[in-house]
């Protein structure tokens, strides 16, 4: 199973939490990104960031000023960028 694949996965199991469909097996925290640190250490505007990422540069942004801090989905990628940051390029290319 790709990555991708076990995202969209995730997603849809997310998304069947959320309507009371199915239970969480387990609860997750990722310690809070510092957004804007990764961005510069990818060298990307907050443009290619977002667009990667599928939000807005208005959220990009909001993180990066700690007005919102992201969860979910976009914590877990983000801790993946951080760990591995090869995987924007890939995430980015999609």
């Amino acid at each position: 199973m790709s990555f991708f694949d076990e995202l969209k996965a995730s997603l849809e199991e997310a998304v069947d939490i959320k309507n009371g469909i199915k239970a969480a097996e387990r609860v997750t925290r990722y310690e809070i990104a510092d957004v804007k640190a990764i961005r510069e250490q990818l060298n990307v505007s907050q443009r290619e960031m977002a667009k990667a990422l599928g939000t807005s540069v208005e959220t990009i942004k909001s993180w990066e000023a700690k007005r919102r801090n992201p969860t979910g989905l976009a914590a877990k990628v983000l801790a993946t960028i951080q760990a591995n940051p090869a995987f924007f390029q890939e995430l980015a290319s999609h």
